[in-house]
């Protein structure tokens, strides 16, 4: 038996024909977009973090989008996004509305839009621009090549095309482009093990290379041992354990991917602190912590930026790389959270500057461009404040 289809006019707006959806939406006001990159003030007597040379070392790719290119190619397609995505200050969001689900339909409205090798090449060439603006010498990106492959031929295709703009981007910014190849904990672990192989056929340590293996998407699902083989195949060919962990859950999480995965550095790890002994153990061990504050914040682990344990771990003597996550989901960058630590931790500069030594040293590049960049680190304490005042 078939049902006869609604009438175009009453069916829901994802329903109707692209032309109706562009027209739809041009119908509309036009969405106030943020602009990420606008710096925070300087105060009176502290140096300007936009100079800090420093290592961003958990960026997803999609989340690394500008909100305009967002707009842009939604109005290209004819796409109506949820308004969410731009007309809300994440950090306003009451605490019990925040989570992951709504992270994650956000995310997928927006990676729906990458359909080609152009708005690929697009996204790392941005994320370069936009480090290069804020100081980071170096970025480590994360991306998974299977949510881009069916549109550029698959998942070869895809991770080829983000390590040939890496590396163009680098040359053209003066940022080192690295690129860590993520699996999801939302697919079956055998396709890990197949991204894994891949990766391990570009692996390296500068600029347009694969530096490292993760693990994302949602942290309660999946057994985390079950990616254990796929991990292993990375380290075989000399790539770095970067799994997720101790965001959404706690120690014995924390646990589990230490166990299984072997990480070298922890995707958040800030609940390690619930822990005191564990988090002495994975210190003791050379675990790096990638804490990104307003990820914490926005998906509700902590009320505000004032809770999340940034001055724990630092006390603890943690390595630690500052990082955003996903600047275009939560409406903030690498440079804001710098700028927290200062105005809501109270860190001074020589602290920062000590946060990001931490953020080099705890990234995969060459020894000596560590050295190099944590050179740099030095002349930027070693300058007059006054220097760095606004005209």
């Amino acid at each position: 038996m078939t049902s006869t289809p609604a009438s175009p006019q009453r069916r829901a707006p994802e329903h109707w024909p692209a032309s109706a959806r562009f027209a739809r939406r041009h119908e509309a006001p036009t969405p106030r977009v943020p602009l990420l990159t606008t710096p925070p003030p300087t105060p009176e007597g502290r140096r300007d973090l936009r100079t800090l040379p420093k290592a961003h070392l958990h960026l997803h790719f999609t989340g690394a989008m500008r909100p305009q290119t967002l707009v842009e190619m939604a109005t290209e397609q004819g796409v109506r996004l949820p308004p969410h995505l731009l007309d809300l200050d994440p950090l306003a969001v009451p605490a019990d509305a925040r989570g992951w689900f709504r992270f994650q339909r956000s995310y997928d409205s927006a990676r729906a839009l990458v359909r080609s090798e152009a708005t690929m090449r697009r996204i790392v060439r941005e994320a370069a621009e936009d480090e290069a603006l804020e100081g980071s010498v170096r970025l480590e990106m994360q991306v998974d090549p299977t949510s881009y492959a069916p549109w550029v031929g698959g998942i070869t295709p895809a991770l080829e095309i983000v390590l040939d703009e890496a590396a163009a981007a680098s040359r053209d910014t003066g940022v080192d482009v690295a690129i860590i190849v993520a699996a999801s904990r939302i697919r079956h672990p055998l396709d890990a093990r197949t991204l894994a192989r891949l990766a391990a056929r570009y692996a390296g340590t500068g600029a347009g290379k694969v530096v490292g293996f993760g693990l994302s998407n949602d942290e309660r699902m999946g057994e985390t041992s079950a990616f254990s083989a796929a991990f292993r195949i990375a380290r075989q060919a000399g790539l770095a354990s970067l799994p997720h962990g101790g965001e959404l859950l706690g120690p014995q999480s924390v646990r589990e991917v230490v166990a299984a995965l072997a990480p070298k550095r922890l995707g958040h790890g800030v609940r390690t602190t619930e822990d005191p002994d564990l988090l002495r153990r994975l210190i003791d061990e050379g675990v790096a912590f990638e804490v990104c504050p307003t990820s914490n914040v926005q998906l509700g682990v902590y009320h505000d930026l004032g809770h999340v344990p940034l001055p724990t771990l630092v006390e603890a003597g943690a390595e630690i790389a500052l990082s955003a996550d996903d600047p275009l989901l939560f409406h903030s960058r690498l440079l804001a959270q710098y700028a927290a630590a200062r105005d809501v931790h109270g860190m001074s500069d020589a602290a920062l500057a000590d946060l990001a030594r931490s953020s080099i040293r705890a990234s995969l590049a060459d020894e000596a461009s560590k050295a190099r960049w944590c050179a740099r680190i030095d002349q930027w304490l070693a300058s007059d404040p006054a220097t760095h005042q606004a005209t």
